[in-house]
């Protein structure tokens, strides 16, 4: 299968890994893995124990080269639409599952690879990443979620970005922004993983499915509007135990000489 879901039953909560698994092809994304990446995502999406998803690939050649030109090649301007509707559907998925994405990236995330990295909500690169969107070299603008580029690394860079489809390196993608956190070498990525795994896990479930749903209305609701959204997420939350319950042992923790909730 070009795609396989891993679940992980760790102390603090339910991990899934959603894994690409075409490493003799780059991992390149065809219309099956597409549908199975969206497939993977939209099932974990009705999974009320989930606390985290991380999407990550095989091997260490890629983690994708984005869309298979090899498919895209022989499309029209009807299978051209199915097509680009199918990365745009794993985008959306992603963006949709309650939880918090991971995105564990090594080795090439090109085209359609990194509109779907845009779409997690944090990504974490090995040093030796590379990021490129070159579909202009190959005759086709950057569409869909390269929309979200903007947002997350300003118009300049998105522009230099689509407009040459010159790659960048990962040091590069996380002065701009696009990469949160860079290991420091190519052996410690699943660590460097696991921090920002590990540092959901040790936050409020409840919070966390809430913080995830507010920035996705941050994205589209003017200020004063997002403001309001945020004041009724906060007053639902307490609706809930989970407030009073983590603030208590914040306040014990503080007693005993601690300093950090959890």
């Amino acid at each position: 299968m070009s795609v396989r879901v891993e679940i992980e039953e760790a102390a603090a909560g339910r991990i899934a890994r959603v894994v690409i698994d075409r490493p003799g092809r780059a991992n390149a994304l065809d219309s099956a893995a597409l549908t199975a990446l969206a497939d993977a995502f939209e099932t974990l999406a009705g999974d009320h124990a989930l606390r985290v998803a991380v999407l990550m690939s095989a091997g260490e050649r890629a983690f994708s080269g984005g869309a298979d030109v090899a498919e895209m090649a022989l499309l029209g301007p009807e299978t051209a639409r199915g097509f680009i509707g199918r990365i745009h559907r794993v985008s959306s998925a992603i963006r949709d599952l309650p939880v918090p994405v991971v995105a564990r990236i090594q080795g090439a995330c090109l085209g359609g690879a990194m509109e779907i990295a845009a779409a997690c909500d944090l990504r974490v690169a090995a040093p030796a990443a590379t990021f490129a969107m070159p579909e202009v070299r190959i005759g086709i603008p950057s569409v869909i979620e390269a929309a979200l580029l903007p947002r997350l690394v300003g118009w300049g860079a998105a522009a230099d970005l689509v407009l040459t489809g010159d790659p960048i390196d990962a040091a590069a993608a996380q002065r701009l922004g696009f990469v949160q956190r860079l290991a420091a070498t190519a052996d410690g990525l699943d660590a460097a993983v696991a921090r920002a795994v590990d540092a959901i896990l040790a936050s409020g479930p409840a919070a966390i499915r809430r913080q995830k749903q507010l920035m996705r209305a941050w994205e589209r609701l003017p200020l004063d509007a997002a403001i309001a959204a945020g004041i009724e997420a906060f007053v639902a939350s307490w609706e809930g135990e989970e407030p009073r319950r983590m603030m208590d042992g914040f306040l014990a923790a503080r007693r005993d000489g601690g300093l950090r909730p959890g």
